[in-house]
């Protein structure tokens, strides 16, 4: 039966409409209808309480509502939740909820698997095996906000895409998620408490700048030298530098948004003052801000973090040169929820 109903929430709120008067109903049901689905975001129909028994029927037989479930969820010692999300299809995806004194942060991801071949990352040790659909993303944002009420006592302040996936390859779900969860009739959160992050892809980011989106940009670029760039993200050969500081320069003159890098300094890779110099020239055509993340090693490889002295040299030199820098603490470490490590190992 579930073979041939259709995914409800695939339907915009015109379609439902539509279908509740070609069944003899009231189009406003449609709304009824659309706010438990987003609104609310209920599992089931049975759950939409003021729909008579026999529409909560006729909505059975027609349709399903292909919700995530949490898995497994982890707490660590310092208050980060990582939740294994299992799909409808059985796949699974991993997010992360990351609390601050000030805030909290949703960290979701958008594929399963990802497309680009980053070393560093465990995520680009698994296959892609599909986009998620927007509705799968919205949910992993319901489910965090959820946590953050539940164990930090307020609703989840901030979102970012970067969990398992490139957001870019996966550009119109991303974007319809985002709509959904800015939209009064969604989540009702503000754009700008968005962020979306990417490896690079430049001719997606022409696209988001021309498209005119709200939300934050921010770039993994961890070298601003091609040779090492491409040794530790390999994709970069086919995307090389010029062509994303094309792109980004592109997205400054449209949006006027600040640009962030996040950016690890790993040992005997990039932690060289040419490095930093690098940065620097990179940093800039636009208003920009450098993330330097502490790395969480994935295994015994050839990533290791940097020393201290060389996150210093980091943040002393883009500093001289007027350039915003904040050194990220990673978190979550202790169940393997901290940057790079998503990789749904059930």
């Amino acid at each position: 039966m579930q073979g041939t109903r259709k995914d409800i929430r695939s339907l915009t709120k015109e379609q439902l409409r539509d279908f509740f008067v070609s069944h003899g109903d009231k189009a406003f049901r449609g709304n009824q209808v659309y706010e438990w689905l987003w609104g609310k975001a209920v599992h089931s129909f049975e759950e939409m309480t003021n729909v008579s028994k026999e529409t909560r029927q006729m909505l059975e037989d027609n349709f399903v509502i292909n919700h995530i479930k949490v898995d497994q969820m982890q707490r660590s010692n310092d208050g980060t939740i990582k939740n294994a999300v299992r799909l409808h299809d059985g796949l699974v995806v991993e997010s992360v909820l990351i609390p601050t004194d000030t805030r909290t942060t949703a960290c979701v991801s958008s594929q399963v698997g990802c497309s680009l071949d980053c070393k560093f990352c465990a995520t680009a040790r698994l296959k892609r095996m599909r986009n998620l659909n927007p509705d799968e993303i919205y949910d992993q944002v319901v489910a965090i906000d959820n946590e953050s009420r539940l164990y930090h006592n307020r609703p989840l302040s901030n979102i970012v895409f970067m969990g398992m996936g490139e957001p870019l390859m996966n550009y119109n779900n991303v974007l319809k998620a985002i709509d959904k969860i800015t939209s009064p009739e969604g989540l009702g959160m503000s754009a700008k408490r968005i962020t979306v992050s990417t490896s690079g892809v430049p001719k997606m980011i022409k696209k988001l700048a021309d498209d005119d989106v709200k939300f934050k940009l921010a770039v993994s670029l961890h070298s601003a030298i091609d040779e090492v760039r491409t040794s530790i993200m390999p994709f970069n050969e086919n995307f090389p530098l010029k062509d994303l500081r094309e792109a980004l320069e592109y997205w400054y003159s449209k949006t006027k948004s600040r640009i962030t890098y996040e950016y690890v300094v790993w040992k005997g890779i990039n932690d060289k003052k040419r490095d930093v110099e690098a940065l620097i020239r990179f940093c800039r055509f636009a208003p920009s801000k450098v993330n330097l993340i502490e790395y969480n090693p994935i295994d015994n490889g050839e990533f290791k973090q940097a020393e201290s002295g060389a996150i210093e040299m980091y943040k002393e030199i883009l500093e001289k040169n007027n350039i915003t820098v904040t050194v990220r603490r990673s978190r979550g470490k202790d169940i393997d929820a901290a940057c790079g490590q998503l990789a749904n190992k059930s």
